[in-house]
């Protein structure tokens, strides 16, 4: 067979393997990127999620490798565990017969492992920067021998707070490294960061042509933030809904979520990044097979699910990025159907909404959320349907005795007939129609705080939390100069806020709450800032901090 992988200078072997995967044909981005890394130069690739990306920088570097050698010679940088585990699982299945070894390194599963297989040695490791850092201090995970170097999605990386992990990641690799960092975007700080790391490097960039299907009606609901449940409630019960699509922004909301429209008597999974990979199987393999109806999940964690059948994505939370909203309804409308996409708005999000608007050149109809009367004449009518249906059918000879016997013993036939009907319809209680407030079209103006109090300040680029205490206000004896930067291993993911992470850092070190400065929560990690006089003692106790259930731990940045 042959393949047009041939003419890019991939290996037989690697060509051979490809063909067996059923590539046979390279994208846009691989047609142009493999042959520059495989010249040795260093890229930029500005790419949308989908192109092809992974096999763009995986098939060279693999070429290049050399198995005989037993330490890590190529580093792949993800911003999250699920993409580390997806892109090392793609960097094997290249390999092939090869006998190179990609591992998986990331937070939240025992260290053990990892351990284990890097000192058994493997050439490839694809990681989280967290874990990453905290292997390197172990002195388990040694990177001066690494030859290639990748920054995988490295807008999300900036937008979750880990640029200063990732130079200091960068800083224990060598000088002569070949460097590749793909990004969706690039933005100032991944230009900084490429202008700083990456030499001479090759720009390519693949135009998104992608736009939503014609086939694809956009709907919009303006609600308040807190009425988003109620109203996906109120649309579940009125919208003829297959399998749908249900997107939010954390993994710890689509757990809420799911638990939420189980509660209320809608069938719901969540999707989650956390889970093993047999658990995600078996959940889309239901869905698949129309046995879930609503799969509740984050875009990450929905990568790679490939179904035809979807007929709504509904948009809980919107996303930030009009290329993402073209990624997430593109999921409906396959095979000639037609899908709809519904979002969940609030009035400050318009500006998001119109941003996707222009990208796509398709516009996002308003509508109005159904009535309490409307929701009760839609379960009237699929009542009555059901029960024309029995009436056709034919089949209750043992319930007919029943009735007679009811009628025998004096009872109203019509009344027998309506109390059937209470009972049947007894899950509906499952359902309250919940009252939805009157929407706010701006926010409640604060009141100012007061000098050297604790505030909430803007999220930067629209991720994590900042809070700013007691040493950063004016008239602190602690400057900036002052202060050093903590890591801990949880974040909004974990549904921490800042009031737990003051408490029970300054309960258990034994120092005031009101000394830590500024308090930044990302999806998956909390920075910290601490004054130095009090560094030790916050360390010491590193290990025995809890937030409910869960163990933190506590590392120096």
């Amino acid at each position: 067979m042959t393949s047009q992988f041939d003419a890019l200078g991939l290996s037989p072997a690697l060509v051979e393997t490809l063909n067996e995967l059923g590539y046979t044909e390279p994208t846009p981005i691989q047609t142009q990127m493999i042959p520059v890394m495989l010249a040795g130069r260093d890229v930029i690739g500005q790419a949308q999620t989908g192109t092809g990306k992974t096999a763009a920088f995986a098939l060279p570097i693999l070429q290049q490798l050399d198995r005989e050698l037993g330490h890590v010679q190529c580093l792949v940088l993800t911003p999250t565990r699920e993409l580390a585990m997806q892109v090392a699982q793609a960097m094997s299945q290249y390999a092939g017969a090869m006998g190179i070894r990609a591992l998986a390194v990331y937070g939240g599963q025992p260290y053990g492992y990892q351990i284990q297989q890097l000192q058994r040695g493997v050439s490839v490791v694809v990681g989280t920067p967290g874990r990453l850092i905290d292997l390197i201090d172990k002195r388990i995970l040694d990177l001066s021998l690494v030859t290639r170097l990748v920054l995988d999605e490295a807008d999300e990386m900036l937008r979750m707070g880990f640029i200063d992990d990732i130079e200091r990641i960068l800083s224990e690799t060598p000088a002569s490294r070949q460097t590749a960092l793909l990004s969706a975007t690039l933005p100032p700080a991944i230009r900084v960061l490429a202008q700083r790391y990456i030499r001479d490097p090759e720009s390519i960039r693949i135009q998104n042509t992608q736009k939503t299907a014609a086939n694809i009606e956009h709907r919009y609901y303006l609600v308040n933030e807190e009425d988003k449940l109620a109203a996906l409630s109120r649309l579940l019960e009125v919208e003829p809904v297959g399998s749908s699509l249900i997107f939010v922004r954390t993994r710890l909301r689509t757990v809420e979520l799911a638990s939420a429209l189980v509660e209320r008597g809608f069938g719901a999974e969540a999707l989650s990044g956390e889970m093993s990979q047999d658990a995600r199987s078996r959940v889309l393999r239901r869905f698949r097979d129309r046995r879930l109806e609503l799969l509740v999940a984050t875009d990450v964690a929905a990568r790679g699910l490939d179904v035809d059948d979807v007929s709504h994505v509904f948009n809980y939370d919107l996303p930030q990025e009009p290329e993402v909203y073209v990624h997430r309804v593109g999921r409906t409308a396959r095979a000639g159907n037609t899908g709809l996409a519904i979002s969940l708005l609030t009035p400050m999000e318009l500006w998001q909404l119109r941003r996707i608007e222009g990208y796509t050149k398709q516009p996002i109809s308003p509508a109005t959320l159904p009535t309490e009367a409307e929701i009760w004449t839609q379960r009237d009518a699929r009542l009555h349907e059901k029960v024309a249906m029995w009436l056709q059918r034919g089949r209750c000879s043992r319930e007919r005795e029943m009735v007679a016997e009811l009628v025998a013993e004096g009872h109203d036939a019509g009344e027998i007939a309506a109390i059937a009907l209470k009972m049947a319809r007894a899950e509906e209680k499952q359902r309250p129609i919940e009252p939805l407030g009157e929407l706010r079209q701006k926010p409640a103006r604060r009141a100012a705080p007061a000098r050297g109090a604790r505030r909430a300040e803007p999220r930067p680029g629209g991720k994590g939390k900042i809070r700013r205490a007691g040493p950063n206000a004016p008239g602190s004896e602690f400057g900036d100069q002052d202060m050093v930067r903590l890591i801990l291993d949880l974040g909004q993911d974990q549904g921490v806020e800042v009031r737990d992470i003051v408490r029970t850092l300054a309960r258990q070190a034994n120092i005031p709450g009101s000394v830590f400065g500024k308090i930044r929560i990302h999806e998956q990690r909390t920075l910290v800032d601490v004054p130095e006089p009090f560094l030790a003692k916050v360390l010491a106790q590193s290990g025995a901090y809890r937030i409910g259930e869960r163990q933190i731990t506590v590392t120096r940045g």
